[in-house]
């Protein structure tokens, strides 16, 4: 019985760009092999290298590619729904394990690993987000909960509901965290009226406000390290 020779190549294609993963890690792959050892795990029998480079030449890098809406990804040729949740989830995962990280360590201020979390799961949204992470006595993370989703350069806070919901959860301090979809950082009035409103609020409380991060797509405004809080 004869065999493909196209298929035997497509086999040993992808059996190279994964021994190459294995041997020498993901610094040793350029972007659309990245993608095509991705998309192998969800289309089977076909070559996906033209779709992953389809994929760079749409979006422009790896990060465009992953942080683009299930919608879009479809409308490239030959990426359907199945590769393009796949891809979303690829993202999804990492910001889990930037979350869980984070939760890892002893003292969670301004943290490394709490920066890569927040610059995960806010640095590319569209719309303005405020988040809150709690922390027990110990500044461990309880949770970080969004509490408000609003358009572009506007979301509504109300401080009551930040300190109910610590109080709820039994949170001993809490670092607030939002996004500024504009890519600017720097805080406006209404963020330095917030904070302080909710800071001596939580004082009142016995619950402390060690930071408010503003994050940025590649940037991020910390409150703390600015001087902005007492």
């Amino acid at each position: 019985m004869r065999t493909d020779p196209g298929k035997d190549y497509k086999r040993g294609h992808r059996e190279r760009l994964r021994k190459k993963f294995m041997t020498a890690g993901m610094d040793a792959l350029h972007d659309h092999e990245v993608l095509e050892l991705i998309l192998t795990y969800v289309v089977r029998q076909q070559d996906v290298k033209d779709r992953a480079k389809e994929l760079l030449q749409e979006f422009g890098s790896l990060k465009e590619v992953v942080d683009a809406e299930i919608e879009d990804l479809e409308k490239v040729p030959g990426i359907g729904k199945n590769s393009a949740i796949f891809l979303k989830l690829v993202k999804e995962i990492a910001a889990l394990y930037l979350k869980q990280k984070a939760k890892e360590k002893r003292q969670v201020s301004c943290t490394t690993e709490l920066l890569d979390f927040c610059r995960t799961v806010m640095g590319t949204k569209k719309d303005e987000e405020f988040c809150v992470i709690y922390l027990d006595a110990q500044n461990q993370i309880i949770e970080f909960e969004t509490i408000q989703k609003g358009i572009v350069n506007q979301a509504v806070v109300y401080p009551r509901q930040v300190l109910e919901s610590a109080l709820k959860k039994k949170a001993s301090a809490i670092i607030l965290a939002h996004n500024h979809p504009s890519g600017h950082v720097r805080p406006s009035d209404a963020d330095i009226r917030l904070t302080k409103t909710i800071q001596e609020t939580a004082k009142v409380l016995d619950i402390l406000v060690h930071d408010h991060i503003i994050i940025g797509e590649n940037r991020f405004f910390s409150f703390r390290e600015e001087g902005l809080m007492p």
